[in-house]
Parts: structure tokens; sequence; C-alpha cells
């Protein structure tokens, strides 16, 4: 798959083409300079047969530490491309800074496009566009994204380098085969398992959380730096481990409420708009500074979304005189409702023990889609009632006839109950520690409702 970079420097409008491009909004949107941080990739399509991945970069500005380090990986981003659409501000006049920086990308010998943002009619075509003549770029295209105007010809500049994919080949019918043995062929074919993982990396700003992500990948995908907050989009990654496809994201820090300003609010929301839809968490804490009120706040997302989850003690070279039992004691001290979850510690920016991050995760996925037969549930369900009767509410008899596994990813338990409102929760919350004695739940949040027969059950 071809893949198409946009460059550019801060604020010209990278993300809002690739919102575009794309067609939905992914990417984080914002007057204020420098957003974009971290690249983001995505696939998208021109027609119906032509796909590319489309990677918007972080704006090139190497005025400072932190986005100097921006620059560099969005020149990365531009030798891993073939095919560089370079962004200007069409409302200023064109600047040597990029020149420069379009001659150096030009030197790559790539397809690349000089796409002049922000000329919003007619009347700036003719006033602005002439000037970035000067560039002597082949291909220029004078565009406005935000009023959707003149992008046709940039898109089919772009189709000219983006073959279309090759037509599957047609299923020959065979005519030897009945409906009925093709239909018995399709209930006989096994259930491909999806091994696909969806893992958010969470914690507070600056405990690390693009360190580890970049000790996961064994590469720097995403921008660090000794300012908190510097991630704002969660970034992405994905990458093959044993038979599973493991995707990353590493969301921006969440800080307390009254401290969230300006994009960092659209980032919160990004953030758990992308836990709705995610595994398993990392919840990274940094083990030099002990658990805060905050870090507690962030544990309360991962209950709220009931994701698998391995707490990530990161840091742990800085730790001090802290033993590994007293820094578990506190955890389980302050993290309460996260009993279930493992604690590792780590250190990213040695890479001590990162590479065990990787089995624990495909560990606790293989926990979190599990299914348990109804009758070695029920099994366990008649010993634990054996053991403990169902108490009884203001002396009106509580059953508890079966009990069954309507879902997973969490799993999700059903106790058929005559009187399910008048089952206590301290009995569920028991035969929650008996369930997860007699299976591995480890890693899981373990979810139990009482219904009555005949009540639907929604996952």
């Amino acid at each position: 798959m071809k893949k198409v970079a946009i460059l550019g420097r801060p604020n010209v409008g990278k993300s809002s083409l690739f919102n575009r491009l794309i067609r939905q909004r992914a990417a984080i949107t914002s007057d204020v300079s420098g957003t974009t941080r971290d690249i983001r990739k995505h696939v998208a399509s021109l027609g119906e047969d032509r796909e590319f991945e489309l990677l918007d970069t972080g704006g090139i500005d190497e005025s400072d530490a932190l986005f100097s380090k921006v620059a560099e990986m969005s020149r990365r981003a531009a030798e891993e491309a073939d095919v560089i659409l370079y962004l200007v501000d069409g409302k200023r006049l064109p600047e040597e800074e990029d020149k420069r920086l379009f001659y150096e990308l030009q030197a790559l010998g790539k397809p690349i496009a000089l796409v002049v943002n922000k000329i919003d009619s007619d009347r700036e075509e003719q006033e602005r566009f002439w000037e970035f003549a000067e560039f002597g770029a082949e291909n220029i295209f004078p565009i406005s994204v935000s009023h959707n105007r003149k992008l046709t010809p940039l898109y089919r500049w772009m189709e000219s380098h983006i073959p279309p994919e090759a037509p599957a080949p047609a299923l020959e019918a065979d005519e030897d085969l009945s409906l009925e043995q093709l239909l018995e062929m399709e209930e006989e074919a096994p259930e491909e398992e999806d091994n696909r993982i969806k893992v958010a990396i969470l914690g507070r700003p600056n405990v690390g959380k693009s360190s580890l992500l970049n000790a996961l990948l064994g590469q720097e995908r995403s921008v660090v730096s000794e300012i908190a907050g510097t991630t704002v989009d969660p970034v992405d990654e994905t990458i093959e481990y044993g038979p599973y496809e493991i995707t990353f994201v590493d969301t921006a820090g969440i800080r307390r409420r009254s401290k969230i300003l300006g994009i960092e609010k659209y980032a919160l929301g990004r953030t758990e708009k992308m836990l709705q839809n995610a595994d398993i968490a990392l919840l990274v804490l940094d083990a030099s500074e002990g658990i805060t009120e905050l870090d507690e706040r962030i544990a309360g997302l991962i209950d709220k979304y009931k994701l698998g989850t391995l707490i990530v003690l990161n840091k742990w070279d800085l730790r001090g005189e802290k033993s590994y039992e007293e820094a578990v004691a506190e955890v389980r001290d302050r993290l309460r409702f996260l009993h279930y979850a493992p604690v590792i510690t780590v250190s990213a920016k040695t890479r001590q023990r990162v590479v065990k991050i990787l089995d624990r995760i495909t560990e606790i996925f293989e926990r979190y889609r599990q299914r348990i037969p109804t009758s070695r549930l029920n099994e366990v369900l008649q010993y634990a009632m054996r053991r403990h009767q169902v108490p009884t509410h203001h002396g009106q008899v509580v059953r508890i006839k079966f009990a069954t596994q309507f879902s997973t990813r969490p799993p999700r338990i059903a106790l058929v109950v005559n009187k399910p409102e008048l089952l206590h929760f301290s009995y569920i919350r028991y035969l929650s520690n008996i369930f997860r004695e007699q299976f591995d739940f480890e890693g899981v949040p373990l979810d139990i409702v009482a219904r009555k027969r005949g009540e639907r059950e929604e996952s």
C-alpha cells in the first residue's frame, strides 16, 4: 500500500487536510500552533479502488527543543512515504524557511506537491497564489480545506501516483455442490479467532507513557519530552507478536479537570472515546513519586470501561529504597477497585523488563475473551451456594436458579434469580471471588448481573 505524508510548518492546516482525506475527524485541529506533535496514520481511499496510508505529521519548527524532535519525526515520515504533500499558508507571504524545507523534501526524489492552503476565494487566488510560483514547484495546488475549495485537482494528481488495487479473482461456481452441501460446509467451517488486541496506554502527564510506547516498539514513534502534556492526539501503532496483532494507543496525559485547558479538552474527549473500543489498559504509574489522587481518577476510567488491566510501575530504577512488596501494597491500598490487575515494574528508559509487558498483554487478552462452559459455571455456583447459602431479605427467600456467561470482552455472567432486586451486592461480590478462585480471571474485570428468567441480557 502506498504511503502519503502531509508535511509543513505548524498551523498551516495539515490535520484539517488529513481529516478531509480520511472523511472523519480523527486528528485534533486547533488555531494553537503545534497541536499535532506525533505521527498519525490512517488508511484512506480515492474512489473505490485506490487505498493508501495517510501520515499526518507534526509541524516542522526547529525553534525549540520539543519541536525539533517533532521536525525530526516528520522528516522520517517523509523518507518513509511514497508521495509527499507539502502545505503552506496561503494567507501569508512565502517564507524562506518554507522554501528551504520544500527543496530539502524535493531532493528525496519522490512525487511532491506544493499545496497552498487557505485560498478561500478566486480573489485571494489572483492576489496571492502567484507569489508561491517562486518555489519553482512542478505541481502546485491552491486549495481551501475549510471551504472544500479546489480539492479535486489535488485528488487527481494523487490518483496518478496511487495505482488501483488489482481486482480479486472471481470465484467459479462448483456445479457439483448443492446449496445444502455449501451451507453444510459453511456451518462446519471453524470460526477464525480474532487475535487483534487494542491496548490503551494511560497515565497522568510525564509518567513515561510515550517512552514506554517507544520501548515496546523498539523505535522512536512518539515524541518524548520533559514538558508535561507533550502528547495531545492519541498515537497508535500496530506490531505483530506471535499470532497476535497488538495496536498500542499512547493517549494524552490526563490532568485534573481544573487544569484542562484549550486543545487538551479535545484530547480528553478523544481518549475517553478511544477507551470504549480498547481491550486492555496499561496504567502507567511513576514509581519514583508514588500514587496520587489523579492516578486514582485515571484508574477510575479503566474501571468505568471494564478493560483488562496491567499496572505498570515505570521509572523503577529511580524508586529509591522502596521494595517491590511496599510498592505493590501501596497500589492495592490506593487502587482497590483494580484489585484484579497484576503489577509489573519496568524502566522505559533502560528498557528493563519492558518486553515482559507483551507476554502479560497476550495472557490478559486470552482471559478477557474466555468463555466458561455453562455446565462448569453452574458446578462452581452450586459449590459456592453450599458453602454459603443465599441470604434471605426480610424473610423473603431468594433463589439463584442457574448462571450463564452471555458475553466476553469482558466476561459477563448472568445469575437467573427469582427475585433479582433482593439479591444483596455482598453475595454477588462473594460469588465473584469464588469464580476468580476457580477460573483464571487475573487482569480481567468480571461483570455479574442478576436477572429474571426470560429477561433480556444486554452485553
